[in-house]
């Protein structure tokens, strides 16, 4: 009489409450158009993952008034998402990396606030005499706080896009929810060029503002310039948590 070998045993992790959406994301709280290539647009990620939308953060009070009065509904909001299972946290509004290290100490897991946090690494790949430039939706509201609280220097070139744009007037005016993509698209390209013309020395572009982020080979195109924005950091933040997985050479030989 035979007996089958018993088989292994396979022991599932528990512990949360949504699986296989490793990032979060907090976002504003808002109605404008969410096209492809925005934070807020779900089908942008070729990954699952887990939104908060933070009540009360209308973009108008983040940009303009450094997110006065929500650095505790933030916290809640990402921890919410650490507890559902996030295993790192993003946002979708550029000018909260004034609250990177609120979170960053908070949470327990990696934070990456901001697309300004690229740009020292753009910085030392550049050769030298060149610099990186920020275009942001509103360069008199970049502070030196909102720099420093992702080690971005001082002195670093920064163009706003145009307050009567369709760009401004729609994201933090709020003016309406529709947007008109290819005005949206011209203020983009528009404020890129200004800061190039104002510092040739610029070799590469950072785009603050996470609406930007589907202009951004047009910005490219337009400048002749690398840009990175939050989709190139949000990637690099995925890969970081969840590093792709290659297959092991068979028969011991490449």
């Amino acid at each position: 009489m035979t007996h089958d070998a018993p088989s292994p045993s396979v022991i599932a992790s528990g512990g949360k409450a949504v699986y296989g959406a490793p990032l979060g994301i907090l976002m504003l709280e808002a109605r404008f158009a969410r096209i492809p290539g925005d934070m807020g647009h779900a089908e942008t990620w070729p990954f699952p993952v887990l939104y908060r939308v933070i009540r009360g953060a209308d973009p108008g009070t983040v940009v303009l008034n450094k997110a006065a009065g929500l650095r505790e509904a933030f916290l809640e909001g990402a921890r919410e998402l650490v507890e559902l299972g996030a295993e790192a946290i993003t946002t979708n509004c550029g000018f909260l990396s004034i609250l990177q290290p609120d979170l960053a100490e908070a949470l327990g897991v990696p934070v990456a606030t901001s697309s300004l946090m690229q740009v020292p690494w753009v910085q030392a790949m550049l050769p030298p005499g060149k610099r990186p430039g920020v275009v942001t939706i509103s360069s008199g509201s970049l502070t030196p706080a909102h720099l420093e609280g992702v080690g971005v220097p001082q002195d670093t070139p920064v163009e706003g896009t145009d307050t009567d744009g369709e760009f401004f007037r729609v994201i933090i005016g709020a003016e309406k929810d529709d947007l008109d993509v290819i005005r949206a698209r011209d203020d983009v390209i528009s404020a890129a060029q200004r800061l190039v013309r104002r510092h040739p020395e610029v070799g590469a572009l950072v785009l603050e503002c996470t609406n930007m982020a589907p202009y951004a080979a047009d910005v490219s195109a337009a400048t002749g310039l690398p840009v990175f924005d939050i989709h190139s950091l949000v990637r690099w933040l995925q890969l970081g948590v969840r590093p792709q997985h290659f297959p092991m050479p068979r028969g011991g030989r490449l």
